[in-house]
């Protein structure tokens, strides 16, 4: 952990079980707290960044008790990873999720509480929704509010994350402009699938490793097991033979599929971990060379998460179902870091 700002002090909205708040604590920043509606992140969160969790809809929250997290005389710094499966491109039209508002509430909280910097991450769809401009209104009432914003889309893989995963990032400062620091890697020197996860136990499918109670996966039908074991590293459902493909597959809908029930390769970045990554059908999350889906370890390891980082208590356990929904809803940690570093430096100059 690097040395702390003492006179800068960050809320992590929708923080889930900690990715965007522990980048910032890595730079060294102090996290007053992390607020999501999700108690089963509380452990995980608390546990790992030495911040206080509260479980309470953003929609819920005043400014005036935003406010009281800030120790007094703080530069305020408010960031935020509002839930993103409203902007997705999948759901589209589903403009009557009550998720759409959680962004408004976002903006209301920055327009109550005036915090210095304001950061948000997302789905780079919400930039280009044509059904509803959330995000224009977002940028707009930040404007209203004097804010110097910026945002971009972020390749994750130029930034050291092992995963090919595309973010929305913005940066807003009352100060002067800010913006992200410029990419840190090129394609040559991307992580990779290998440079992350080769180091790991090799464990079959239904396997629990007893070193490491995050090492495990879902266990794989006989149809399934010969499935994953006629896939090859990058290929497709496509290179099996007939009697192997799903009969949804075999329609001209479903030709389009390509990447589910794929392997990874082993030196290019893994395909963006989803909320179902352990779920061999569910994308191109089968291990290159072991006949079976990624493991949660796996997964916590391309959204760049320390080993160390406790997803559940010792001696605990927790569903795969909801494993998956912390990992893959996480903000990686590694992009956590950049934005911070980015907030950091913008901070030295201007005050």
């Amino acid at each position: 952990m690097k040395k702390k700002h003492p006179t800068h002090s960050v809320v992590d909205l929708f923080c889930g079980i900690g990715g965007l708040t522990h980048g910032f604590c890595q730079e060294g920043f102090h996290v007053a707290a992390g607020i999501d509606i999700d108690e089963s992140c509380r452990y995980g969160y608390e546990e790992n960044n030495q911040a206080r969790f509260i479980a309470k809809s953003v929609e819920d929250v005043s400014g005036e008790e935003l406010l009281g997290l800030y120790p007094k005389g703080s530069v305020r710094i408010l960031v935020g990873c509002a839930p993103c499966q409203p902007f997705s491109m999948y759901t589209q039209n589903r403009t009557s999720d009550k998720k759409w508002k959680l962004l408004q509430s976002f903006a209301r909280l920055v327009e109550e509480t005036a915090p210095t910097i304001v950061s948000m991450e997302n789905v780079p769809m919400l930039v280009q929704h044509k059904k509803y401009p959330i995000f224009q209104e977002f940028v707009a009432a930040l404007n209203a509010s004097h804010y110097h914003v910026s945002y971009q889309l972020v390749y994750c893989p130029d930034y050291g994350i092992p995963q090919q995963r595309t973010r929305l990032v913005l940066l807003a400062s009352k100060l002067a402009p800010l913006h992200l620091l410029p990419p840190t890697h090129t394609p040559e020197e991307y992580a990779t699938v290998r440079t992350t996860i080769a180091h790991l136990p090799s464990i079959q499918d239904g396997e629990r490793h007893t070193g490491d109670t995050l090492h495990w996966t879902s266990s794989l039908s006989a149809l399934n097991k010969q499935r994953i074991r006629a896939s090859k590293p990058g290929g497709t459902w496509k290179d099996w033979d007939e009697n192997l493909i799903v009969d949804c597959h075999k329609k001209d809908t479903g030709k389009n599929y390509g990447s589910v029930y794929g392997r990874m390769e082993w030196d290019k970045p893994a395909p963006t971990m989803t909320t179902q990554f352990y779920g061999y059908g569910n994308g191109r999350f089968g291990h290159p060379e072991q006949d079976r889906a990624i493991s949660p370890r796996e997964a916590a390891l391309f959204q760049t998460f320390p080993e160390h980082y406790q997803f559940m208590p010792p001696n605990g356990q927790m569903p795969l179902r909801v494993l998956g929904q912390h990992i893959g809803n996480a903000v990686p940690v590694r992009l956590g870091r950049v934005i911070a570093r980015s907030i950091n430096e913008h901070l030295q100059e201007y005050l």
